[in-house]
């Protein structure tokens, strides 16, 4: 049985931009992301990024990983 990682949406791409921008926080509560200072309307959208190694897991601000960093300039890039 093999499995796939389910394929990065253009909202999960903007999350990660925001990351990388220094406009997230990962909330202390639940590890809920916190954009521009309000919480996210999709409230698994931390979570999802921080289980596929793309956000850091850790309270306070967020930020990306290699790979999420990576994946970010991969992204710019093309």
């Amino acid at each position: 049985m093999s499995t796939t990682a389910a394929p990065l949406t253009n909202r999960d791409r903007a999350v990660l931009r925001a990351v990388a921008a220094g406009r997230c926080r990962i909330s202390p509560a639940g590890g809920e992301l916190v954009v521009d200072g309000m919480y996210f309307a999709d409230q698994f959208a931390g979570s999802r990024l921080t289980a596929a190694g793309l956000i850091a897991p850790a309270t306070g601000p967020a930020v990306l990983t290699a790979s999420g960093r990576a994946l970010i300039g991969a992204a710019v890039a093309a």
